[in-house]
């Protein structure tokens, strides 16, 4: 099965506008429906319509172009709905109901890096103390909300190993995190330790790793007490060191920044050997929010112009990341019901027409022995065939549209096989009881009221 590619951005939601408005400039210039005037292709003959053939065909040809469009809305609502529903039962790999994440920032204006360090500590210490925390922990990153803070990683290596020609060291993300953070989180902890209080600044550098650095670095051996050093020539900039800095631990891969998690290597530093912006933890047992006040209080206790801002759980946090890809759905879906409405007053329109035209022939029918069921069939056959050729016209207008936008914009993508079936099912179904109501009227044709019209 093919990976696929779950970031939604809004060009399918200007996909939608556009077919909208492609679809409202077809309606302003397709002639109005034919009237009871002969020069617009219909006669009266004895109170019985007549259609040219020219006409039908036009109005059929309508029909199905509306169908088409339907079909391709419809397809796209799907994909749409499809991609939030499986983002939406994605597993981060952490717990988020239960974690409260407040924006805490680094207030370094008057202070030492000693007094910031010691804020954060205090900062956890009483917190701990409060009701229904069960953990705090420091962090320089939000999941989800601070995706891309410290770019796309930093180039890094290992003791022992040496660059192979022409490629590059491989890439990881900083992080920097107190002692507790990932059993705040419930991040497992796979080999090693964690973080504990004896990793302070001037102490010895350590690091964990994630699994996925350990697997690509140390294939079948174990990590704990190996050397691991940055290269990236950007460290000497920011204010993080170079030398070498020894593995203590190994957790599991997650992926803090994409709501569909890749594949992700991690370097988690200790937060008082490596301060990285302020961002507060809290797991607690009992409903996260009613704790936002005590934590504002307990900051402005300690620093009465320190910032506390942005609390939410993570499960929130996650929800605000996907409320584009929410909105995107809904509106889509809505141009696609729409359509559909289109559609089906299109199709029974067209029959409703064409049985008018025809009740002598039905009548006739009728007279001669023919079933009543078999009318009925035959109108519902009709209405189903202009549906299938509108979706079979929609598909393949749809697939030509993606390639040649897709040359032109990267990340667009072809729905899966179950909005295609889904939406061709959908217009199938509706086309059919559309033309109920005019196969009905058909299959009660007054014979003797049919015969006596010329």
């Amino acid at each position: 099965m093919r990976a696929l590619d779950l970031t939604l951005d809004s060009s399918a939601l200007w996909v939608g506008v556009a077919l909208a408005l492609a679809a409202a400039v077809l309606l302003a210039f397709v002639p109005r429906l034919p009237s009871a005037d002969t020069s617009n292709g219909l006669g009266l003959a004895s109170g019985s319509l007549r259609i040219t053939g020219g006409t039908k065909r036009r109005l059929r040809v309508f029909a199905v172009i509306q169908i088409a469009a339907s079909f391709v809305l419809l397809a796209g609502a799907g994909m749409l709905l499809r991609t939030l529903l499986t983002l939406q039962a994605i597993q981060p790999g952490f717990e988020t109901d239960s974690v409260l994440a407040v924006n805490v920032p680094v207030v370094s204006f008057g202070r030492t890096p000693e007094q910031v360090r010691g804020f954060y500590r205090e900062l956890q210490q009483r917190l701990m103390s409060v009701p229904g925390v069960d953990r705090v922990a420091v962090g320089g990153t939000v999941p989800w909300r601070d995706a891309g803070s410290f770019g796309n990683g930093w180039a890094f290596s290992v003791e022992g190993r040496t660059r192979e020609n022409g490629k590059d060291d491989p890439r990881a993300r900083f992080r920097a995190v107190s002692p507790g953070f990932f059993a705040a989180l419930g991040i497992p902890l796979v080999a090693g330790r964690d973080f504990n209080e004896a990793d302070r600044n001037g102490a010895e550098r350590v690091v964990i790793i994630s699994a996925g650095v350990a697997a690509q670095m140390f294939p079948g051996q174990d990590p704990v007490n190996r050397h691991l050093m940055w290269t990236d020539g950007v460290m000497k900039f920011i204010g993080v060191s170079t030398e070498p800095r020894r593995i203590v631990g190994v957790v599991a891969d997650i992926d803090d920044e994409r709501v569909d998690p890749r594949p992700a290597l991690m370097i988690y530093h200790p937060f008082e050997q490596e301060i990285g912006g302020g961002r507060l933890f809290v797991h607690t047992r009992s409903d996260p929010y009613a704790l936002v006040p005590i934590i504002t209080r307990t900051v402005h206790d300690l620093a009465t112009d320190q910032p506390v801002e942005r609390a939410a759980t993570l499960a929130d946090v996650r929800a605000e990341v996907l409320t584009p890809e929410r909105l995107n759905t809904i509106v889509f879906g809505g141009f696609a019901a729409v359509a559909l409405a289109i559609s089906i007053v299109g199709v029974a329109g067209v029959l409703a027409f064409s049985v008018s035209a025809r009740t002598r022939e039905f009548g006739i029918r009728l007279a001669i022995g023919s079933q009543p069921k078999r009318l009925l069939a035959g109108i519902v056959g009709e209405g189903v065939l202009m549906a299938a050729l509108g979706v079979a016209i929609g598909g393949a207008v749809g697939f030509v549209t993606a390639r040649i936008i897709g040359s032109y914009v990267t990340g667009v993508q072809l729905p899966g096989l179950l909005p295609i079936l889904g939406s061709a099912l959908l217009l199938l179904l509706a086309a059919a009881i559309a033309s109920l109501l005019p196969a009905a009227r058909a299959a009660r044709v007054d014979v003797v009221q049919a015969l006596r019209t010329e």
